[in-house]
């Protein structure tokens, strides 16, 4: 993988602001209502880090949405929908990509919740989930996604 340094982000409003080091180990698309709601639109965003790659640099984020165990974090002030802490994976941390002053350009490589995803929304990622995917496949959907940046950079 390429370490193309750091990158800086931050909610609308900017009273959040937060940092990402290195490549995200994959970028996602969900389209679960959940994210739909979430986001008023037909899916989100993400670049997942590991949580020690990720810093927020200003601002407090507060949790949101469900609550729960997913914790989403949020700006108090704009309510724009920063990050998740993804339930039972404390080392990691799901960014939204889109938050990033250069979000990326290229496409999500995995497409997640395609059973409610609306009819005109599919991107054509790498890989498509009905629901979620299983844990145990991260590894190595990350290790595909690592490989294919590495070729793209190369060429």
């Amino acid at each position: 993988m390429s370490d193309s340094g750091s990158s800086d982000g931050g909610c609308r409003c900017g009273e959040i602001r937060f940092k990402v080091f290195g490549d995200p180990l994959i970028t996602m698309a969900c389209h679960c209502r959940g994210c739909q709601r979430m986001t008023a639109s037909a899916y989100s965003v993400s670049a997942f880090y590991p949580a020690d790659r990720f810093e927020v640099l200003a601002g407090e984020p507060v949790a949101g949405a469900l609550r729960g165990p997913q914790r989403h974090l949020y700006c108090p002030s704009c309510l724009s929908w920063v990050f998740t802490r993804p339930e039972g994976m404390d080392d990691f941390v799901n960014v939204r990509s889109t938050l990033l002053d250069s979000p990326p350009s290229d496409a999500p490589f995995i497409e997640t919740v395609t059973a409610e995803a609306l009819p005109w929304a599919r991107i054509g990622a790498a890989h498509a989930f009905e629901g979620f995917p299983p844990r145990e496949q991260f590894p190595a959907l990350i290790g595909e996604f690592i490989a294919a940046r590495a070729n793209a950079t190369s060429v």
